[in-house]
């Protein structure tokens, strides 16, 4: 099975050195110390927005997909409570029917959402893998040498080596040591930075990228779940992470909240309120569609009859004045 895994992350992991290798190489020919913590730090946070930019398809096509599956959620909740309890073949076979045909006719299904994430996840692993190895001073798989993986392993960034990690220090204060402040500063502020970004970007896509049909659905209860895990997950395991590959984490969270927010505002779930200020900006410039513009006007034309009613009240009083 290791090597089954090895052979797969192999070309990913050559790939990713050789940016990695390549960034460094433009660093110092600029002029930065090849051997300098800013250097390799430039280095990663370099091959890291190669990578992610490469995977912005992906990414777009996976925001769609779970729109698609919040959108099905209020329905997909129907046929679970028309069925809840019925435990013979029957009801089972019937419920497998209706809940295919609902996602057919949404063009959707659970794993279209999870698939561009499985694909994402050896090529992180990649990256997580060759950050790792070089921090333990091996050399990688192509053109990471032992060379190169000794120099960034034994690099500093304001005197913290990046090979070294928050907990080590706290165990060398701990066990009456001389622990490096700097490491525990320069960690604890990442780890804060870590937590802050992954609380906000999941925190807007519940905030303004959700229907209202979607909020009262069981994946936004589990969704605002993981709204207060995931940032403790990033603290407790930040703590233990190498410099350098906290610099990997915190690059590509920040690049996460960032692109997630410029897909909520120009991609909105429908109904939800970033697709209300969507339309809003787009009514306020002129941009909007027609047809949109006419659901917007609707509502007022819908409540003139009752300012109507005024005038027919003032006739009845005339006739019954000319009665009188």
């Amino acid at each position: 099975m290791f090597d089954f895994i090895g052979a797969i992350l192999w070309p990913i992991k050559w790939v990713i050195e050789a940016m990695m290798v390549g960034f460094h190489t433009l660093w110092t020919a600029v002029g930065l110390d090849p051997d300098a913590g800013l250097t390799w730090v430039l280095s990663i946070v370099g091959m890291v927005l190669v990578v992610r930019a490469a995977l912005i398809p992906l990414f777009v096509k996976q925001i769609r997909s779970q729109r698609k599956m919040l959108e099905v959620a209020p329905e997909l909740k129907k046929i679970q409570d028309k069925y809840r309890g019925k435990r013979d073949q029957f009801s089972r076979e019937a419920m497998s029917r209706e809940t295919m045909a609902l996602y057919s006719k949404h063009g959707t299904n659970p794993l279209s959402s999870c698939l561009p994430l499985l694909i994402q996840m050896p090529i992180f692993f990649g990256l997580f893998s060759v950050l790792n190895d070089a921090q333990q001073d091996k050399a990688g798989v192509g053109l990471l040498t032992k060379g190169l993986a000794d120099s960034f392993a034994n690099s500093e960034l304001f005197g913290a080596p990046l090979r070294s990690t928050f907990i080590a220090q706290f165990n060398e204060l701990t066990g009456g040591g001389n622990p490096n402040a700097y490491v525990m500063i320069l960690a604890a502020v990442m780890v804060l930075i870590m937590t802050a970004t992954q609380f906000i970007t999941q925190l807007q896509i519940m905030a303004k990228n959700m229907s209202p049909e979607a909020k009262n659905s069981p994946m936004f209860r589990q969704q605002k779940i993981l709204l207060y895990i995931l940032p403790i997950v990033f603290a407790v395991s930040g703590v233990a992470f190498p410099l350098g590959v906290m610099f990997y984490w915190l690059t590509s969270n920040i690049w996460t909240m960032v692109q997630q927010f410029i897909v909520i505002r120009n991609m909105p779930t429908p109904g939800s309120e970033a697709a209300k200020a969507r339309e809003a900006r787009l009514a306020k410039k002129g941009k909007l569609p027609e047809q949109q513009q006419g659901a917007l006007s609707a509502e007022p034309e819908v409540r003139k009859p009752a300012q109507r009613q005024q005038p027919v009240s003032k006739n009845r009083a005339k006739k019954t004045g000319g009665r009188s």
